[in-house]
Parts: structure tokens; C-alpha cells; sequence
């Protein structure tokens, strides 16, 4: 993250991201795929990296093989783009609210004042009296003899999809496809993420 001084004089954090160029390397219609979609290709992979199927698939639209690739079903009236066309940060505009979806950085297994913030040293969590880190008594006796779903435990935490809604685009690099957003968007640096207008 970073920050940016805006016109009246305020300090607002805010996230750098890489927006393209991207390429439309497939678009699907109803007539033969079902549904209708688009999917766009980015960033650079190397040759040697990429599967026969794969160099054939980004062949198709004329373009080297890319990292990544999403699909997107939801179009504005007219917007809809031609197979091989290139997308870049200037499908957006300054002010703009969107959705920036992608993978949360993963922690690894943790215990449950790691997780879910039990009280640990000091609080002692319920059930327990020599482990001061431990979740305590987690089941009922004869009834139900089970344990209910959704019960907070030890287990992964992080590496899982999340989206942050309604972010403000308050700057836009065109000659360098950067968009800065206010505020932070799921995933470690260096991420991919997946953009779309506010809804």
C-alpha cells in the first residue's frame, strides 16, 4: 500500500494495481458455449512454461502465452469486446467504484486464539486448566453426542477467495496501466486480482 495527497489537502491510503494491458484471448456465446462471456489474458509466461494447448489457445487471438486468465459474463450495453482486442486501464475512470476480488494471504494451520481470537494467556479460555492456549471443552454430553458444524476450532487460515466491495479509484496511471484504489484489496503483493465495476 501507499498514499496520495487528494485536492482538499487529505492523506488517503491506497493500493497500486497492475490493470493490463489485457487480451481477449476466447469469447464465449450462448448459441455454442451456453452462456455469454469473455475471458481475459494477463501478464507473461515464458514458452518453455506453457503447455501445447495453451500455446495453441493464445495463438488463436495472436498474442504470446500469458500467466493468468478470467472470464467475465457481465457487460455494459455496447461494451462488449472482439476476440484478439486489447483492454487497458482507460475502460476505467477516476472516481469510479469497483469490486477487486482475489486470494487472501495464507497462515497456515493456527490455533484458536490465532483464528478466532480466543482469551489465551490472561483470559484463560473456558474449559481448561493447565493448557492456556487450548479451546477448552468443546462438546455436550449425552446430548447430542456430536458436535455442531461451524464450530470454531484450530485449522488453515488465509488462502481463501475474498472480494472488497466498493472501492474509489482515485488515480489512474493510463501510460503505465496502474490503478490506485482507496484502501487495501485481499492477497499478497505481487497477486492477481480481478476487477470489476461496482454493483
Amino acid at each position: 500500500m501507499t498514499s496520495i495527497w487528494d485536492a482538499s489537502g487529505r492523506n488517503v491510503p491506497c493500493t497500486v494495481i497492475e490493470a493490463g494491458p489485457c487480451v481477449v484471448t476466447q469469447v464465449k456465446t450462448k448459441e455454442k458455449d451456453g452462456y455469454d462471456a469473455i475471458q481475459l489474458s494477463f501478464g507473461e509466461r515464458k514458452e518453455k512454461h506453457t503447455s501445447k494447448s495453451l500455446k495453441g489457445h493464445f495463438s488463436k487471438a495472436n498474442t504470446t502465452p500469458k500467466q493468468i486468465s478470467m472470464e467475465f459474463s457481465r457487460f455494459e450495453e455496447g461494451s462488449r469486446k472482439q476476440f484478439g482486442e486489447t483492454i487497458d486501464v482507460t475502460v476505467f475512470t477516476e472516481g469510479e467504484f469497483i469490486d477487486v476480488a482475489g486470494t487472501t494471504k495464507g497462515h497456515g494451520f493456527q490455533g484458536v486464539v490465532g483464528r478466532h481470537g480466543f482469551g489465551g494467556v490472561g483470559q484463560t479460555t473456558h474449559g481448561q486448566h493447565n493448557r492456556l492456549r487450548a479451546p477448552g471443552s468443546v462438546g455436550a454430553s449425552s446430548y447430542p453426542s456430536r458436535l455442531f458444524k461451524g464450530l470454531r476450532m484450530a485449522g488453515q487460515t488465509g488462502n481463501v477467495r475474498r472480494k472488497s466491495i466498493n472501492l474509489e479509484i482515485v488515480k489512474i496511471v493510463p501510460e503505465k496501466n496502474l490503478i490506485l484504489v482507496k484502501g487495501s484489496v485481499p492477497g499478497a503483493k505481487g497477486s492477481f486480482l480481478k476487477l470489476e465495476r461496482w454493483s
